[in-house]
């Protein structure tokens, strides 16, 4: 079974703990091809797939959108994003139009926090994103959404997480050359006050498994689909 994964530094796993490894390991028998690209937005997406040609999969997870409202805390773009959410919405019906051409299934992630203040201006953007994907997914036959951000909002509301959230350019840039192993990116999540992110954003070793937990249902489902439409 192949399994693409188009996302951005999240799925690219720097910085923070990378999921996918851990998928890897909890489905050796598959073949993941990672996709993921740091920094990338709905629309930097869009013209990296116009450029190049997708193999063919038995599923693709989608995760992208993140980028479109972090990247206005940035000092610095890495890549171009949509001005309104309607050209997000234009983008990312191409991007996905693209996906469900060259994959028998698609999993459209929502985007899942910016910051761990389920209440902050960025997260109540995230909301309005994560309908307009809900929305595009539900024309597609063969997509399915897979709505993070109200699994992370779930086991969040249990907590007390900080307000941290890392803006500047040169600070993401010392997480991904200086904490590499697991157990320093968690301490330094703790010293943060954080719980399932490295910096607001990126995955530490809780928030890495809550998405391979979340990936795994779906696969699971996937396999058990085509399996009873064999026989």
């Amino acid at each position: 079974m192949r399994i693409g994964l188009i996302c951005d530094s999240l799925t690219e796993g720097r910085p923070g703990v990378s999921f996918l490894h851990l998928l890897q390991e909890q489905y050796p028998q598959m073949k993941f091809v990672n996709m993921g690209k740091p920094g990338e937005s709905v629309k930097s997406l869009q013209r990296r797939l116009a450029k190049t040609k997708l193999e063919n999969f038995d599923l693709i997870f989608l995760w992208i959108g993140v980028n479109d409202v972090y990247s206005k805390l940035l000092s610095v773009q890495a890549q171009p994003i949509a001005k309104d959410h309607e050209e997000f919405r234009d983008y990312y019906q191409k991007v996905l139009e693209c996906v469900s051409s060259s994959s028998k299934s698609v999993i459209t992630v929502t985007p899942a926090i910016v910051g761990e203040n389920m209440n902050n201006v960025p997260n109540k953007e995230l909301k309005q994103l994560n309908t307009l994907i809900t929305s595009i997914t539900n024309k597609y036959g063969n997509a399915t959404t897979l709505n993070l951000h109200s699994v992370f909002e779930q086991h969040l509301s249990t907590v007390n997480s900080s307000d941290y959230i890392s803006t500047k350019v040169l600070r993401v840039m010392k997480d991904v050359l200086f904490y590499k192993k697991p157990s320093r990116i968690d301490k330094l999540s703790k010293k943060r006050g954080l719980h399932l992110t490295l910096d607001g954003i990126h995955l530490n070793s809780i928030g890495a498994q809550i998405v391979v937990d979340e990936y795994a249902k779906m696969i699971d489902q996937h396999q058990s689909t085509h399996k009873n439409a064999i026989q």
